[in-house]
């Protein structure tokens, strides 16, 4: 059967294999790791011993959030998987492609919060363009660029990644579902399990970003020395995430899914929505890959920076297959093709509106 572009979503590693990965444009001795599905980030040489790792990603922006909130979001997802690479976020190039609708008030407030959060991040902006356009309509309101420049050895990406490795997980699972659902329906959220429980579980929102995770585990170490590989859990979450780390690397692994945390919150929220935390969109959880050495040293920093972290399996050969253990039973990994999220999000779009 020919593999389609999906309704909804990201395309499947067939379409890009067959599609994209075989027209890449001239091939250029400088690009050390080129455009590959289930790596966040490209690299390319720039002599004298530096790098260049650069991300793309729409621009996404959900007015309902209120446009400093979404604007803070917007920022933290393009910069996300950039610092996966393991360098500090250098410059980003910003392109709007704005909704009629969109006020100058907004915009201005949309644009101060990104500039407040470049700041804080060491990002200048180097280039962009800037235009309302008919037939444009929220949330993907254009794309950016995050470039990080850095030396040729701090680097990090699955290909790093051996037999024996740790994997390490940040916050837990289905951050980003959990964080989504409450700020787009909090009165339902409210209804269901009162005011108390709401004023909690709003703080999920400002867990959706990987940015101090990602930069506080490179500091115990790269490479043969700490942090091989780190992989933002976002499409089809925690699973899916260590689905693409193993095919990457092409090596097995083991995980221990008793051992991935699930907020309480989180939990509730999921089971409410009637989606699986495990394999649903998580924004702010980090996969990483780190040599058993410094896995302590990496969890104790991360726990001491106020970022839950566990460790939650190993990375082995390649012919011992992808398995994960739960309940003591061993089964195959498999990747869930489809993140229940954007369904349950829009069943819930009809049902209670935004």
């Amino acid at each position: 059967m020919e593999e389609k572009l999906p309704e909804i979503g990201k395309i499947s590693p067939e379409i890009f294999n067959k599609i994209i990965y075989p027209h890449l444009g001239v091939e250029n001795k400088n690009i050390l790791v080129p455009p590959t599905h289930g790596i966040d980030t490209g690299i390319v040489s720039l002599g004298n011993g530096k790098v260049m790792a650069t991300t793309t990603d729409p621009i996404f922006i959900v007015p309902a959030y209120g446009f400093k909130k979404a604007a803070w979001f917007a920022v933290h997802i393009l910069v996300s998987d950039a610092v996966t690479s393991g360098l500090a976020p250098t410059y980003i190039t910003m392109d709007f492609n704005l909704p009629l609708t969109i006020t100058t008030e907004e915009f201005t407030e949309m644009w101060l919060t990104m500039d407040k959060e470049f700041k804080e991040m060491g990002i200048s902006v180097i280039s962009g363009h800037t235009a309302k356009y008919a037939g444009v309509d929220y949330p993907m309101v254009g794309g950016a660029t995050v470039i990080c420049i850095g030396d040729e050895d701090k680097y990090v990406t699955p290909y790093f990644v051996e037999k024996g490795d740790d994997i390490v997980i940040t916050k837990g699972a289905a951050v980003e579902a959990a964080g989504l659902f409450i700020v787009t329906f909090p009165e339902v959220i409210k209804k269901e399990f009162g005011e108390q429980f709401f004023k909690e579980a709003e703080n999920i929102f400002w867990d959706m970003s990987v940015v101090k995770d990602a930069t506080i585990a490179v500091e115990v170490g790269v490479r043969d020395n700490g942090v091989t590989s780190m992989h933002d859990a976002t499409e089809c979450g925690v699973i899916g995430g260590l689905f693409e780390i193993a095919s990457t690397a092409h090596k097995g692994i083991e995980i221990y899914k008793d051992n991935i945390p699930v907020k309480d919150k989180v939990k509730q929220i999921c089971e409410f929505f009637n989606i699986d935390p495990f394999i649903s969109i998580s924004e702010g959880t980090l996969l990483i890959t780190v040599r058993p050495h410094k896995t302590e040293e990496l969890i104790n920093k991360l726990n001491k920076a106020g970022i839950e972290a566990a460790k939650i399996g190993k990375i082995v050969d390649e012919k011992d297959g992808l398995n994960i253990i739960e309940n003591g039973k061993k089964s195959e990994l498999k990747h869930p093709r489809i993140d229940p999220f954007w369904p349950a999000f829009d069943n819930a779009f009809k049902k209670y509106g935004g």
